[in-house]
């Protein structure tokens, strides 16, 4: 599935596993629970892999979109939206995510809604545990901002 002249969308293969790998780490995100069979890959017509991302099962059972990331030279070329959409298209259950609040907005576009505390909807507990555990980093790295969590689809 292609979008743009010499971009192939595809599910990702064993090949690509230090690449999704060396993506993860250039950007900078989350690089635990990279098992490459659940990524959606973008590659270039040469093959190089220039972005990526998957549909992260948790031991709570809950589903996150997870590990989304573009090679900074082709950012904002919908890259990361087309992936988003493929990872989606198929997903029976709710699907969540975590991003900086700064991120909230590109993710609505898909559908997620930001869960505010006390707005009624309950967590899995997967992801309290995230926000209980990044408070603490964000303080020592003073990284502005909070960590968001997003729900998708809005009504379930």
């Amino acid at each position: 599935m292609t979008n743009k002249p010499g971009i192939t969308y595809r599910p990702a293969q064993a090949s690509d596993e230090a690449a999704i790998k060396a993506l993860i780490r250039a950007v900078n995100i989350n690089p635990m629970g990279l098992k490459w069979h659940r990524f959606v890959v973008a590659v270039d017509g040469n093959g190089r892999l220039i972005g990526c991302g998957q549909i992260k099962p948790h031991w709570d059972g809950s589903r996150e979109l997870a590990s989304i990331a573009v090679q900074k030279e082709w950012r904002r070329q919908g890259v990361a939206g087309k992936i988003i959409r493929q990872l989606l298209a198929n997903e029976p259950a709710l699907v969540w995510l975590t991003c900086m609040d700064k991120l909230v907005p590109f993710y609505e576009q898909f559908g997620f809604i930001e869960v505010k505390k006390g707005d009624g909807r309950s967590l899995p507990f997967y992801f309290r545990l995230a926000t209980t555990f990044f408070k603490p980093i964000q303080k020592l790295s003073r990284v502005p901002g909070y960590l968001a969590i997003m729900v998708w689809p809005v009504n379930p």
